[in-house]
């Protein structure tokens, strides 16, 4: 395929400064772009990538756009056009529409028009599976679980495996039943080697739009809101509450129980151990070091208790001294 940037823009928006006739037939980053792709500049900082380039043409926004005078498309929202650019030169590839015949699948599954079902993929018993969406190979999805529209589920996913639910009596643990199901709204993407536990009572929801990496858990009971998109090896514990258009970073964990509003951004390793009320971004790293220096540190962190009381000693001392001395 090849497109010029006023066909690009006549498609996708945006405005082109320079030459409109510049054909462009792939797109790269700004370091690795030849002759005849398209790259995009999304933060400035980036500008001494910029100004190396060998790319024909690059995407900016209006802010930056003077910071070349390659031919350019100018958008607000240069990361995102550039995928919308991305996917008219790279259409996205899934399996064909049918059921592998290496697939097994119980006689009370419902699939609608168009599902894709790979290789080796177990889907239990009252399983419904909604227009268009994709399992790739060896998903399995257990009894109950519902699957929106437009799905796409990557290798080794397990949908509504038992949740975490044991209770102690006596020194041993009684296992709960866990009768609930797994609930997948449309658009979702969900990783490989990713993990939704199905619900104790009600069922584990995640809302249209989700975009969950590789090898993340979701406990029982959980609730992930539309259109938040969580990094890999991510850890959420049951009946954790995720709101809508969050974003949650590689490795974080979100214990139990817990409630984070809509529009919230945790970075990555932060441990959420309290509830999160209002949007914004929250992080909670303790930064990397040389190994010594950061012994060092860790060392004081565990003591921060008792300096922090021998502060208070030290002042209420001086205060009385100088009490006193008045």
């Amino acid at each position: 395929m090849e497109l010029t940037l006023a066909e690009i823009c006549a498609r996708l928006g945006g405005r082109v400064a320079g030459d409109p006739g510049v054909l462009i037939r792939q797109v790269a980053s700004l370091e690795g772009a030849r002759s005849g792709q398209l790259s995009f500049l999304a933060n400035p900082k980036y500008r001494a990538r910029l100004a190396a380039t060998r790319a024909s043409a690059v995407v900016l926004a209006p802010e930056t756009e003077s910071l070349t005078a390659l031919p350019r498309i100018v958008c607000d929202n240069p990361y995102a056009y550039f995928a919308r650019v991305s996917q008219l030169f790279n259409p996205l590839t899934t399996q064909a529409p049918g059921v592998h015949p290496s697939a097994v699948l119980a006689p009370s599954v419902r699939l609608a028009e168009g599902v894709s079902i790979g290789a080796g993929c177990v889907i239990g018993d009252g399983v419904s599976i909604g227009a268009q969406s994709c399992l790739y190979p060896r998903v399995v999805v257990y009894h109950g679980c519902r699957i929106g529209e437009r799905a796409i589920v990557h290798a080794g996913a397990v949908i509504g495996a038992d949740g975490f639910g044991i209770a102690e009596e006596g020194g041993r643990w009684i296992k709960i039943p866990q009768i609930g199901a797994v609930v997948i709204g449309d658009d979702v993407e969900i990783g490989a080697s990713t993990t939704i536990d199905r619900g104790a009572m009600d069922d584990t929801v995640i809302e249209d739009g989700v975009k969950l990496d590789n090898q993340i858990q979701i406990g029982h009971n959980c609730r992930v809101g539309a259109h938040t998109a969580i990094a890999g090896c991510v850890a959420v514990a049951g009946s954790a509450d995720i709101g809508r258009h969050c974003s949650i970073g590689a490795r974080a964990l979100v214990l139990g129980h817990l409630s984070i509003c809509d529009r919230v951004h945790v970075s990555a390793d932060t441990v959420i151990s309290r509830s999160i009320r209002k949007p914004g971004t929250y992080t909670g790293m303790f930064p990397f070091d040389e190994h010594q220096s950061w012994a060092r540190n860790a060392a004081l962190v565990r003591h921060l208790a008792e300096l922090a009381d021998r502060v208070r000693a030290l002042e209420a001392r001086l205060c009385a001294k100088e009490g006193g001395d008045g």
